[in-house]
């Protein structure tokens, strides 16, 4: 899917690829950080959602395994634990 322009104080643009289960995000702050296993239906929400950034902190952020893009588009990994473990 290509790039999609968010109307959001936090969120600057979105890219989703269904098959492969990632959600792409670029904040306004010009971070970029690419979510696994991220089903379509997330996507369809956070597109729909009257606050996306509301969204993201309520149903993306924490919730999923994510790399940060830096400007050279490699990533760097990074893990999140199931929710309810620490």
């Amino acid at each position: 899917m290509p790039r999609v322009e968010l109307q959001s104080t936090s969120l600057n643009a979105a890219t989703f690829q269904e098959q492969s289960a990632w959600l792409e995000l670029e904040f306004r702050s010009g971070a970029i950080y690419r979510y696994r296993d991220v089903p379509a239906r997330v996507f369809r929400e956070l597109l729909g959602a009257d606050s996306k950034g509301r969204y993201f902190n309520q149903h993306i952020r924490n919730r999923f395994c994510y790399a940060k893009i830096d400007s050279a588009r490699i990533a760097t990994p990074h893990s999140v634990l199931p929710k309810g473990t620490q």
